[in-house]
């Protein structure tokens, strides 16, 4: 007998898969991949922990329309969980079905997050996924219905357990018990329920809204400015995000740099391809973040990825009360 684990790393994933081997199930574990979340070094360390066979699964182009209209709306910032899991159980079912196994299996905890993991928004959950009576949480199945696996006798209901709540105490006894030495601390592993993330996000689908899923990635990085309503300028913070900058930067983005002075990359986005930037703002903030802030005067480069010629401009570098409001 086969099941597919939803494997986000976490302990009661870790313990979801231990408590499914206890009983000779052969598990597979899949982690989901969206600009959000998931493809973690440390989900792999701890499917390797397990000896457990390991997937990650793209989902990130057709993530976005569950992003954008969920059937049951968002949590406290722009994170649709309800809807978010059901789509995971829904492409986790597909999956199940190419490698046929039988069964889904997540660790997710009656009660313990009080708006997701209630007995209603898992029906909801498994509802969305349309593989109803599949989907078995052997963290806390002996306080739901017993489910198709549990009824056909595949799995022993009596050898599952009844946690519920936000008390991490049982599981941990439970790791100590399977030897489990790493896993970490519970905490939000989604951007999407990240406040600063959040508010970025609904600004660039604002001006934006067709945006592609690999094209968000430059929400993480740097300091965000809005020239304009189509023109992001994003200012990296430190030498690692200047390198993110320059790789990201598509053909159309324009890059922008004191000469002289050691100081940030700027890069300078247009949604709208038939505006014609005025380059004097962007450059004038990107002088504000460098070693050159106190002069009067900065030189000040910019360049576009698709072509060879550099354009030279003298700006003044905004003062810090003229620097408009970053994002």
């Amino acid at each position: 007998m086969k099941a597919v684990s939803l494997f986000s790393g976490g302990l009661d994933s870790l313990l979801a898969v231990c408590l499914m081997k206890d009983q000779g199930i052969e598990v597979v574990g899949v982690n989901f991949v969206s600009p959000f979340f998931g493809a973690e070094p440390a989900n792999r360390k701890a499917a390797a922990q397990l000896g457990l066979e390991y997937h990650e699964l793209d989902i990130g182009p057709e993530y976005m329309t569950v992003l954008k209209k969920p059937v049951y709306g968002y949590g406290k910032n722009f994170n649709p969980c309800i809807d978010c899991h059901g789509f995971m159980l829904k492409q986790a079912g597909r999956f199940m079905e190419e490698i046929g196994a039988s069964f889904l299996v997540t660790g997710e905890v009656l009660g313990e997050r009080p708006m997701s993991q209630n007995k209603s928004a898992l029906r909801q959950v498994e509802k969305l996924s349309g593989y109803p009576g599949l989907v078995l949480r052997p963290l806390s199945a002996r306080l739901l219905k017993p489910t198709i696996p549990e009824q056909e006798g595949w799995v022993d209901r009596s050898r599952l357990l009844d946690i519920s709540g936000r008390s991490r105490s049982r599981q941990m006894q439970l790791a100590e018990h399977y030897g489990i030495k790493e896993y970490p601390t519970p905490a939000g592993g989604c951007l999407l329920t990240q406040e600063n993330y959040s508010r970025r996000l609904r600004r660039i689908f604002t001006v934006e809204p067709e945006i592609e899923a690999d094209e968000l990635v430059v929400i993480k990085i740097g300091r965000h400015f809005y020239l304009g309503e189509s023109q992001l300028l994003v200012v990296g913070r430190n030498h690692n995000e200047n390198q993110q900058l320059q790789k990201i930067a598509r053909s159309h983005d324009y890059l922008i740099k004191v000469t002289d002075r050691p100081g940030p990359l700027g890069l300078l986005r247009l949604f709208d391809a038939d505006n014609t930037p005025d380059m004097l703002p962007a450059a004038s903030i990107v002088a504000r973040y460098s070693d050159a802030r106190d002069l009067d005067h900065a030189q000040v480069s910019v360049t576009r990825p698709d072509r060879q010629e550099t354009v030279l401009l003298s700006v003044r570098p905004l003062r810090p009360e003229e620097v408009p409001p970053s994002v």
